[in-house]
């Protein structure tokens, strides 16, 4: 099996990254790692361990270490159990699974049982809100509640609307100059604001490093999601280029039963919430 990974030296600083990402948690953490059919799965323990457990997925090509500094606002309330996706950076198997199909929702599915959970609730964004999507549709019996928040796998945008970071991105293999890779993700950010450094290092070591994965969770069949009846929140941001916000919550109010929507009004795919919305994610998982 080819590694996700360009070379042996690339890998150890996304990992060093990673453990310098989990360093700054203000809470305690632990790693655990359980075995699935599909590899052995990395997740990072944290949270309140009196609470009820939370399933946590991160965006793709990115890491759960990185993923962990935004999700602060779930420490208090959460027994959290953030898992490293298979088959991208981070610390589990890299195994690489299609984005078509529902594997990585067996795949969810397994590592819920190998935590000891007959069900969980689940929240995740981007690639991992498309994981949650799948895993609905693949093992609707093992999720309690779920929030997915500027998530693939519901209406993905035709791949021309983010044509536009294909330029730059190319400009940047060829010259190596941080520029045109900022110039890259503003389609996705708006404004340059929204580009923090985490984010910034975390995507440049992937983009340098990684062997990237561009085909997000393909659209869900919308008669498998129906199955699923598990409370669902979809959050969409109005601006995203990946994942229209309106098109994505006209789509997930017509397949997910009792799911309630929420417009990220003037936003792109890379945003930051605010204090409201973060309370609004908290008291529906809880």
């Amino acid at each position: 099996m080819r590694s996700i990974y360009r070379s042996e030296k690339g890998k150890e600083e996304i990992l060093a990254l990673y453990d310098a990402q989990l360093s700054g948690l203000a809470v305690p953490w632990k790693d655990i790692y359980v075995d699935t059919s599909f590899g052995r799965t990395h997740l990072i323990e944290t949270g309140d361990p009196d609470k009820v457990p939370l399933l946590v997925f991160h965006g793709g090509n990115a890491t759960t270490a990185y993923n962990l500094l935004a999700c602060d606002f779930l420490f208090r309330d959460f027994h959290i159990y953030a898992v490293d996706t298979i088959g991208h950076p981070g610390k589990s198997a890299e195994t690489s699974l299609p984005a078509s199909g529902y594997a990585y929702g067996l795949w969810a599915g397994e590592v819920i049982d190998a935590l000891g959970f007959d069900r969980m609730r689940l929240f995740g964004g981007s690639f991992g809100g498309g994981i949650i999507a799948k895993t609905m549709c693949a093992v609707p019996d093992k999720v309690t509640k779920a929030v997915l928040y500027i998530p693939a796998g519901i209406r993905n945008a035709p791949a021309v609307r983010s044509a536009n970071m294909m330029f730059p991105m190319i400009l940047y293999r060829i010259t190596g100059k941080d520029k045109w890779l900022r110039r890259c993700f503003l389609p996705m950010a708006i404004t340059e604001d929204n580009i923090t450094d985490d984010i910034y290092r975390t995507a440049k070591l992937s983009i340098d490093h990684v062997r990237i994965k561009t085909a997000m969770p393909s659209d869900v069949d919308a008669d498998r999601m129906k199955r699923c009846t598990a409370p669902a929140l979809v959050m969409g941001a109005e601006k995203d280029c990946l994942f229209p916000g309106k098109g994505v919550l006209a789509r997930a109010e017509k397949i997910i039963p009792g799911c309630r929507t929420y417009l990220l009004r003037g936003r792109g795919h890379m945003h930051f919430l605010t204090e409201e919305e973060k309370e609004m994610i908290v008291g529906f998982l809880r």
